[in-house]
């Protein structure tokens, strides 16, 4: 006689599911599994630089981190491939509005709309994440990373060249 399978939370199961979607039909330009094959709370990603823009030709690895709250609660995402970018603090955590907790913006910035929501998935995340560097002028409105910000508005040239450095270095690495 088999055991009673254990019951997984609702969570598990969701990212179970995202999982086997992003498998069967990956999305063009990132790609993503988990970190150990026991822990469907930690994820890598690897985001192919979008075409056409200063990240072009880059390979970024990161990582996504699921609160148990998820899906009431976003993720955490943070690059572990060095990453100079306004909207990305210097430890690589990504500051965007779909990875902010549910709720109204105590600095006024966001709308609560632009957050997060429980209906965002994996994929919508990415794809916010290709978009943010897919910007011809990043936002620098409430820069995490103050020194990029700075950069974008008073040396463009330095900033593209810092970028367009990390970027080749990306790409060497990835196939290391």
């Amino acid at each position: 006689m088999s055991k009673p399978s254990t019951p997984q939370p609702l969570n598990s199961l969701l990212l179970r599911r995202q999982l086997n979607e992003l498998t069967k039909r990956p999305v063009e330009g990132f790609s993503a599994g988990l970190v150990d094959d026991d822990n469907l709370y930690e994820w890598e990603v690897m985001i192919i630089g979008p075409p056409d823009t200063l990240y072009e030709g880059g390979f970024f690895k990161a990582r996504l981190t699921f609160p148990p709250e998820f899906p009431l609660l976003p993720p955490k995402m943070r690059f572990i491939t060095p990453m100079w970018h306004p909207n990305i603090y210097p430890d690589g955590v990504v500051c965007i509005s779909i990875l902010h907790a549910p709720g109204d913006d105590q600095y006024g910035y966001e709308d609560a709309g632009e957050r997060w929501m429980p209906v965002h998935t994996i994929e919508t995340i990415l794809i916010s994440v290709i978009s943010l560097l897919s910007s011809e002028t990043p936002n620098t409105d409430s820069p995490a990373n103050v020194d990029a910000a700075k950069e974008v508005r008073t040396d463009m040239a330095a900033y593209k060249k810092k970028v367009r450095r990390l970027v080749r270095r990306s790409a060497e690495e990835a196939f290391d």
